[in-house]
């Protein structure tokens, strides 16, 4: 009943729900996007038509991916204004801009090039088709970094200084190029590349297992292992270098993400906790796992160099849920490292040639084990999603805002009842996506489809 009547509570919640549900659907337009314009590049290099077969195939789920996109996206901007009027009339000369930016640079063009990706094959060249499918990369790409500025800009603050309760800007380069900007932008990019290169490699692996078109799916089974023999270690190696910066731009929030309770005196290394249970009462962890010494030799690089404990900040400084932000905090790298060792182990097998089309068909368990990879990458995104914003808290805008200053003064039943709403509108809108995307995949890709007289004459000349 408490939650009911917490108006905070209840914003909170909605804006965590309708966040986290929505990034599920960029996350995949654009890596999708990119893979798409490489099928094209491909294509028309080549002239081999199951590259034009799979571009087909695969624009109809970026079609109905971006469809949903949209739809789960805008109630996320009138939000800042109806349960979140103060923060926007403290942050809108420059949160708005951005945001304004987003959607004239990078919405737009997406958008407005989509309908010529999409449906322009008789009736544009394949240079003005190839260029509208990587407008549509491009403005996709483009979303994510004006969203991840704007994001990070709330992290690390910059550009200007508070006056009267609102953010006077100062210098719009220093806001948009954060502290946290180039970190936060180009880690959330890879993953938007890495859960694609998983999706589409499952549901090729699945394709294959039903002994359906297997020749035809082994080409975009290889050409995502190429992808992921770049992408996952990459990852690891932004994931890590992301986790340094926070400890120098946000050190409490990293003190709480590493449930790293006491400041380790001179000559003593900061044991890093594989597993525990953080006790924010208790202000320590009431089990705990440890490593020594690793916790100052990821952070320092050396062995005793000092990390800064949560009890070192006043603890209404403190993030709240501290179990949720530990184990998010570390689902995410588990499934980071889970995913390194399974692209690792398909490009061994691909070395030894155990992936040839002879033989791919009797690696059932590995095929499998990428149709299960499907979901993880949406779940190390979204765990990377509760990390950064429950991490930021009890700020809404980090050391200059409180959340709890944040709020529009609106009664919790109004709150609720919108809640309410969300949560049936948008569980419809996924068995929306989950009927129209089975169907596209038991219909699987046109063999019999053939390029126009125009795109092969293209191909030809290329």
């Amino acid at each position: 009943m408490e939650l009911l009547t917490d108006s905070l509570l209840l914003a909170r919640l909605q804006f965590a729900f309708t966040a986290l549900f929505h990034i599920i659907w960029p996350v995949l337009s654009i890596g999708l996007s990119l893979f798409l314009l490489l099928l094209e590049i491909l294509w028309l290099k080549t002239g081999d038509v199951d590259y034009y077969r799979h571009l087909r195939f695969w624009i109809r789920l970026f079609l109905l991916n971006f469809v949903i996109g949209v739809v789960t996206g805008l109630p996320l901007q009138f939000e800042f204004g109806t349960n979140w009027a103060p923060f926007a009339k403290a942050a809108g000369g420059f949160f708005g801009s951005v945001l304004g930016f987003e959607a004239t640079m990078a919405f737009m063009l997406e958008a407005g090039f989509l309908g010529i990706m999409a449906f322009g094959w008789n009736r544009v060249s394949p240079a003005i088709h190839l260029f509208s499918t990587a407008m549509v990369a491009v403005g996709a790409s483009l979303s994510a970094f004006w969203i991840m500025s704007a994001n990070a800009w709330m992290q690390t603050p910059a550009g200007g200084h508070m006056v009267d309760g609102s953010f006077v800007i100062e210098s719009f380069s220093q806001a948009i190029f954060n502290p946290n900007m180039p970190i936060a932008v180009s880690h959330m990019w890879l993953a938007c590349l890495e859960t694609t290169l998983f999706v589409i490699g499952g549901i090729s692996a699945w394709y294959i297992l039903r002994r359906r078109e297997g020749a035809f799916f082994l080409k975009s089974f290889r050409l995502v292992l190429l992808g992921v023999l770049i992408v996952t270690p990459l990852q690891i190696l932004l994931g890590h270098s992301s986790s340094i910066a926070l400890f120098e731009q946000q050190p409490i929030k990293a003190a709480a993400v590493e449930a790293h309770w006491q400041t380790n005196p001179p000559d003593t290394g900061a044991a890093w906790s594989l597993l525990a249970w953080p006790d924010q009462e208790a202000q320590a962890n009431k089990w705990s796992i440890e490593i020594p010494n690793a916790l100052s030799l990821l952070v320092t690089q050396e062995r005793y160099g000092e990390v800064k404990g949560l009890r070192d900040f006043p603890r209404m400084d403190q993030p709240p849920a501290l179990p949720l932000l530990y184990y998010s905090f570390r689902i995410m790298v588990v499934i980071g490292f889970y995913l390194f060792f399974l692209a690792g182990w398909s490009l061994w097998l691909w070395y030894r040639g155990n992936l040839s089309s002879h033989h791919i068909g009797s690696r059932k368990g590995l095929l499998r084990l990428w149709v299960a990879a499907i979901p993880l990458g949406y779940i190390a995104v979204e765990c990377g999603w509760i990390v950064r914003e429950v991490g930021r808290q009890p700020w809404a805008i980090y050391g200059l805002l409180r959340t709890v200053d944040s709020a529009s003064p609106l009664p919790a039943a109004t709150i609720a009842a919108s809640l309410v709403g969300y949560v049936v509108i948008y569980t419809i809108l996924l068995a929306t996506f989950i009927v129209f995307a089975r169907r596209i995949l038991e219909a699987g890709p046109d063999m019999a489809l053939q390029p126009t007289s125009q795109h092969s004459d293209q191909c030809e000349a290329g």
